[in-house]
């Protein structure tokens, strides 16, 4: 299986200056929870944007540089090959950035969305879902505290199959 994992902001941000613009604890909790043990797929610059390999997973790097190199993950140079390397997997992850989740959108089979309820300014976003393809399988939501300053909803999103 094939997911998206993201979280997006009410106008569809996810980000600005190649970084998260909000601090949700429990949602960060929820990412490291679902990919602890899987293979995640990401950009050059979403992978800078961390500084180093996430523990606990195994680290595909997508990038046009065919000189690239980053200790402890795994480098190809297109979508495809990474979803190759990370076909024994029982579901890999697209954890971003926003060039690479559009590519991906037709091509998965779930999405993990969470749903930040405040608009942001930004310069990375993530592209429309056209909820006629999706099934919403799972909801959960959050409302503020005091180390989650904004409301949020973690939904799981299913490709709707023609049977």
């Amino acid at each position: 299986m094939l997911s998206i994992i993201v979280a997006i902001a009410e106008n569809n941000v996810i980000g600005k200056d190649n970084d998260l613009i909000w601090h949700l604890p429990r949602d960060m909790k929820h990412f490291k929870d679902t990919t602890t043990g899987h293979y995640i797929i990401m950009g050059r610059k979403t992978f800078e944007s961390n500084g180093k390999p996430l523990p606990n997973r195994t680290n595909i790097i997508i990038t046009r540089d065919k000189n690239y190199k980053a200790e402890g993950c795994i480098i190809v140079n297109s979508l495809e090959d990474a979803i190759e390397e990370a076909k024994n997997d029982t579901e890999a992850f697209i954890i971003g950035g926003g060039v690479i989740y559009k590519l991906a959108m037709p091509l998965v089979d779930r999405i993990y969305l969470t749903k930040i309820h405040h608009s942001f300014d930004g310069d990375t976003f993530f592209p429309e879902i056209n909820m006629n393809d999706w099934i919403e399988a799972d909801r959960r939501d959050f409302e503020p505290d005091e180390k989650n300053k904004y409301a949020f909803t973690i939904f799981i999103l299913d490709r709707k199959t023609d049977k």
